[in-house]
């Protein structure tokens, strides 16, 4: 299978992985080549404008139609349970890294979903789920026609195969599956550990740059889109979907990666962290936090994100006469946040890589009392942060954990304890 990649994101892509089947001049020829089916996959609306529209028309080996009817999947049962019904405190959480299923469990069947927002079937909001596999997705494939998914690799080398395509994956770089794109997971390294972000709602894009200009953030030539390549296998199958927040299975006697050439402009794609051009202050102050966007997903109210993936790389701080970690604040969005290696700035401790944290919509909360400590008396010069890579996944509509969040042993119980104890300003 091909592992080359085609550089863009929004762009319109052909490829094939057998010499002419491409069809000529024509998306569903009466007789596509070598008896391919045409099928189109779209991931907006027909009439969306031509600015927004995301399709691609797929030539396989069978439609994607030929399946029996679905069941309920009996397994996953800590991925999309449901959130809590019963009124949510308004704190803070925070956990530690969850630790390895006592059975080994594949890509889906280790999904652990932490927090949500909205129904899918409202076709807004975001979830949060957390993944830890020891075993490949051998016989096994699945698909969310909830929503795309956002995978952020913690620790270990995943190998996604699509049907658009195979990408490669380590820690550090991120890789994006549509809505409805079937796929299954492999382990080069035999385990691996990380976050999924669900976004229910717009399709992810580059953010607006405004006043920074043409350039800056994640950069369009950076995304990553694979070559077409297929698997023609046949035997026993079965595909898990993910469908208005439940899990259903049906039973298939061939791959559904089968795609052998496709075009368009809706595709898997991945994108390297340390590659995002941050962008910060030289004077004196910093920018809100906005300014570390790589994706947003957008409401339906202009510059209130449904959701925006953010990172926070590492990158020099020069400001002069400024309180260098992220301020104390109460923000409109709520902010779910986790650590992909090294630590963050904000928190001295107890912020581990593979944790996550919680800050729902006017939360207090900003730096400890060690951090605030130490920014507060350091002798200001240009430093860089080194070996860090933070993200949160941010959105304008409340998270609700879910029971099994709020029941982990990995529940931060204590966690309001790291603004205790800051000292009372003194007035003259």
């Amino acid at each position: 299978m091909t592992r080359t990649y085609m550089s863009g994101l929004g762009s319109h892509f052909a490829t094939e992985a057998a010499e002419g089947a491409l069809p000529k001049g024509r998306n569903s020829p009466q007789k596509p080549p070598f008896g391919l089916y045409a099928e189109q996959l779209s991931g907006t609306a027909f009439t969306a404008p031509r600015a927004e529209n995301r399709r691609s028309w797929l030539y396989r080996l069978r439609p994607s139609a030929e399946h029996p009817p679905y069941r309920r999947y009996e397994g996953a049962r800590l991925f999309a349970p449901g959130t809590s019904p019963d009124p949510l405190p308004p704190n803070r959480l925070r956990w530690s890294p969850l630790p390895m299923p006592e059975a080994a469990a594949d890509f889906v069947d280790s999904l652990v979903t932490m927090v949500a927002n909205r129904d899918p079937a409202d076709l807004e909001g975001v979830a949060v789920h957390l993944y830890r596999a020891e075993r490949d997705m051998e016989d096994r494939y699945f698909f969310d026609a909830d929503g795309e998914l956002l995978i952020i690799p913690q620790e270990g080398r995943l190998d996604l195969r699509t049907e658009l395509g195979a990408i490669e994956l380590e820690p550090g770089e991120i890789a994006l599956v549509p809505r409805g794109v079937r796929f299954r997971v492999l382990l080069p390294d035999g385990a691996a550990r990380g976050y999924v972000a669900e976004n229910h709602g717009a399709l992810f894009r580059l953010p607006e740059l405004g006043p920074i200009g043409s350039n800056g953030l994640a950069n369009p030539r950076d995304f990553l889109t694979p070559e077409a390549a297929y698997e023609d296998r046949e035997g026993r199958f079965t595909l898990v979907q993910k469908s208005l927040g439940s899990l259903w299975v049906t039973e298939l006697d061939h791959s559904p990666l089968d795609v052998v050439a496709w075009h368009g402009n809706l595709a898997p794609f991945k994108y390297d962290l340390r590659l995002f051009n941050a962008i910060g202050s030289v004077s004196y102050d910093h920018p809100d936090p906005s300014i570390f966007t790589v994706l947003t997903s957008p409401s339906d109210v202009p510059g209130r994100a449904n959701a925006d993936f953010v990172v926070f790389p590492p990158r020099w701080m020069v400001a002069e006469d400024t309180f260098r970690p992220p301020w104390f604040h109460r923000n409109v969005m709520s902010e779910c946040m986790g650590l992909i290696y090294g630590d963050y700035d904000a928190k001295a401790e107890g912020f581990a890589p593979g944790g996550l944290s919680l800050h729902n919509l006017m939360a207090g909360h900003g730096p400890d009392v060690a951090s605030w400590r130490g920014a507060s008396e350091a002798t200001l010069a240009p430093h860089k942060i080194e070996g860090t890579m933070a993200f949160m996944v941010e959105s304008c509509w409340p998270y609700r954990p879910t029971n099994f969040a709020l029941e982990t042993e990995a529940l931060q119980r204590d966690y309001d304890q790291a603004w205790g104890g800051f000292p009372k300003a003194q007035l003259p």
